[in-house]
């Protein structure tokens, strides 16, 4: 198994970037705030999932460990791939996701391509023990709301997100929440 990836960054896809590592190339899937993250030209450590099938080796890398893990409770998951899981990822934080699997809210999850009813009620089902108990603060629909709000003004997925993850805690109210991530992407 391979566990991490260490090299500089020598191309960027749409779903994965090249590391160059010792000489070697490694393909590596992530998801698209880690792409963001990574930089052409400059050093990288990814944490990996290696997954190998019959006919082909693949590659899933994080930045945190923490990303890592929640991507291989995923793949517990009967029915949940790795691709799907990554695009699990890309759609919802982590921070969201358990707290949409802890408070047992699978219209959220649903909402994500290739994820049905059924495919939802599996994942809480399987994994609200394995989190533990949710967390106090926004609520799931609060945030939800807050991204679908900011979607219909024209901003896109990951800037919308990306904006409310910035955003304090004390912020709970949908309205707040969609203010303070306008002047944020003002900015």
């Amino acid at each position: 198994m391979i566990s991490y990836v260490s090299g500089t960054v020598s191309e960027k896809e749409a779903k994965f970037a090249i590391i160059d590592a010792g000489g070697v190339g490694y393909r590596v899937f992530a998801t698209d705030d880690t792409l963001r993250q990574l930089k052409i030209g400059t050093g990288t450590k990814l944490k990996t999932h290696h997954v190998v099938r019959e006919d082909t080796e693949e590659l899933f890398g994080f930045l945190n460990e923490g990303d890592l893990k929640l991507f291989e409770l995923l793949l517990s998951v009967p029915g949940i791939g790795p691709k799907t899981a990554l695009n699990i990822l890309n759609v919802a934080t982590p921070e969201t996701l358990r707290r949409s699997i802890t408070s047992n809210e699978t219209a959220y999850l649903t909402k994500i391509s290739g994820i049905g009813k059924k495919t939802a009620e599996k994942i809480v089902l399987e994994l609200k023990e394995k989190l533990g108990k949710g967390e106090e603060g926004t609520t799931l629909r609060e945030e939800v709301d807050a991204l679908e709000a900011l979607k219909s003004l024209g901003y896109s997925h990951g800037e919308a997100r990306e904006a409310l993850k910035d955003l304090p805690k004390e912020i709970t109210s949908t309205s707040d929440r969609v203010k303070h991530a306008l002047k944020l992407l003002g900015k």
